[in-house]
């Protein structure tokens, strides 16, 4: 018998390995395919994308924020893994009456490889996430030192358009710019707060990210601001804290050298 509490302290006991997991948080199902669970992963939603086989490979549950309950007991799974910020508590309230469901909540790099402590806990693969932990940390140092003597830089960071929706702080994508030596000029609002192009704070830079709305070069031209100072930014090395770690800082250190 296995017991363990998930990020928000809730208990979950497992009389055996599970093997058949479903995941309604696609970072993490990502992941779960990366530490080579992807035999036991049976469901995923319709925004899993990675790997680009995966909703062909397991079947599809339905979103983040609504799921097709029916799916879900066709499937019977012995473990859901979901996530405090992409499903609702109602999800969850209406899972846990049948499945153990392990909720997660990110906000920091510690809180990531906590999680995939517990995941190796839970699925026996502890070797396998805990050289995932110190290979994501070998990836930040190294970042660290690569970029220790360029500036800090003021940075603006769009998630959503119409409304206008930024990244403020308590999130963990403000976890990655403290890390990085950005300076998110938001951090000091809700997590994201909703703004009028009108009232934009000068920054240094203006990131546009890909997800979850999928901004593209066409977006530029709607910011009143010097269109040099705006970059389209992949989303997914922001803010997925899952495996996806392990190749974002390559791709932080291209992008912080060039800027």
């Amino acid at each position: 018998m296995l017991k363990l509490k998930d990020q928000l302290g809730r208990s979950l006991h497992f009389s055996s390995l599970p093997k058949r997991i479903i995941s309604l948080v696609p970072s993490l199902t990502e992941l779960l395919v990366d530490v080579g669970l992807h035999k036991e992963l049976v469901g995923v939603t319709k925004f899993c994308v990675h790997p680009e086989d995966i909703r062909t490979r397991a079947k599809i549950v339905g979103g983040t924020k609504q799921v097709k309950l029916h799916y879900i007991d066709q499937l019977k799974p012995d473990l859901i893994i979901c996530s405090k910020e992409e499903n609702t508590p109602e999800i969850v309230a209406e899972l846990e009456k049948k499945y153990n469901v392990y909720v997660s909540d990110i906000n920091t790099l510690d809180d990531a490889y906590s999680f995939f402590d517990d995941l190796g806990e839970m699925c026996n693969c502890s070797e396998t996430t805990s050289e995932l932990v110190h290979n994501i940390k070998f990836e930040l140092t190294r970042y660290k030192k690569k970029t220790k003597d360029l500036p800090k830089l003021k940075i603006t960071y769009f998630i959503w358009r119409e409304p206008w929706m930024l990244v403020g702080g308590q999130t963990f994508i403000q976890h990655l710019f403290e890390q990085l030596g950005f300076i998110n000029v938001y951090a000091d609002q809700e997590r994201y707060p909703e703004i009028e192009l009108s009232d934009l704070k000068e920054a240094d830079y203006y990131f546009l990210s890909t997800e979850p709305f999928p901004f593209k070069e066409k977006h530029k031209s709607e910011l009143p601001v010097d269109a040099s100072k705006i970059k389209i930014v992949d989303g997914e090395y922001f803010s997925w804290y899952g495996s996806r770690l392990l190749k974002a800082f390559r791709y932080f250190e291209k992008l912080r050298t060039n800027l």
